[in-house]
């Protein structure tokens, strides 16, 4: 039987490797929402609702801007900043603003906010344009793939 110092120790060395390996995973594992244009900013600071209302991929401001799912969300005007807030699930991009196209493969890639396309009332973001006539040639089929891809892809 272990002595009391000995159990004690060992509790340690098992909570000590937990926390080591907990904190791994959290380092390994990628945002939900890709800020990689603008630090910690979503879309680069495209507003996420001009898309929807302007068609457009439309600059937001930093003085009109409210925290979600870890990120920074910048708007063009208060009103979309209201409507993103009553509804962000509608608004923001699909897979976190990263590269549908990427996602479909199994993997991850910054989007670009001046690479969209809205699919079913959901917004979609490739890398760049050409990446976007890639995954234009099936969007159906991408869309189910990335789908099914994500959000494990964030923990690769």
């Amino acid at each position: 039987m272990l002595s009391r110092r000995a159990l004690i120790g060992t509790a340690a060395i098992i909570f000590a490797g937990a926390a080591g390996a907990y904190l791994w995973i959290a380092r390994a594992s990628k945002p939900r929402v890709f800020t990689g244009i603008v630090p910690g900013v979503a879309l680069g600071g495209y507003d996420p609702v001009a898309y929807f209302t302007d068609g457009a991929a439309m600059p937001g401001r930093e003085d009109l801007s409210l925290l979600h799912d870890g990120a920074t969300w910048h708007f063009a005007s208060d009103e979309n900043r209201k409507t993103f807030r009553a509804d962000p699930s509608r608004y923001a991009p699909q897979y976190g603003g990263y590269c549908a196209y990427a996602v479909a493969g199994g993997g991850t890639s910054g989007g670009s906010p001046k690479a969209w396309r809205i699919v079913d009332g959901r917004l979609y973001l490739n890398a760049t344009p050409r990446v976007q006539l890639n995954w234009e040639k099936d969007i159906p089929g991408y869309i189910r793939k990335a789908d099914a891809n994500w959000p494990q892809v964030l923990r690769q």
